[in-house]
């Protein structure tokens, strides 16, 4: 599936890079660093420089830096661009496979 510029909702950023493609490849409305529909983005752009134009977009960033709270400038950035992010993660960092598959054992269900 390829993913329309008119229902775009979502941007991965470089930290769930796998995730993202993962994502652009299965539906019309994400979008990650390095995407056509994103130029201005590419590979290896600082936080500081994608997130005003992620913002602009109105785009609800996915993304799994562990360490935002310990970097204050890009904290400030992520604040004053008015960015919403979802933060995937957690004491034990999981695969792109891990987090794609269910965590529920498949089967009928009674």
């Amino acid at each position: 599936m390829t993913p329309d510029p008119r229902a775009l909702q979502f941007y991965v950023d470089e930290s769930a890079l796998g995730i993202g493609k993962t994502l652009a490849a299965a539906r019309r409305d994400t979008i990650h660093v390095g995407h056509s529909l994103i130029p201005e983005c590419p590979l290896g752009v600082p936080d500081t420089e994608w997130m005003p134009i992620v913002a602009a977009r109105d785009l609800v960033v996915i993304g799994r830096d562990k360490r935002i709270r310990s970097r204050p400038e890009e904290l400030r950035h992520l604040k004053a661009a008015g960015l919403r992010v979802f933060r995937i993660g957690g004491k034990r960092d999981l695969s792109t496979w891990d987090w794609l598959t269910p965590r529920a054992p498949l089967g009928p269900h009674r």
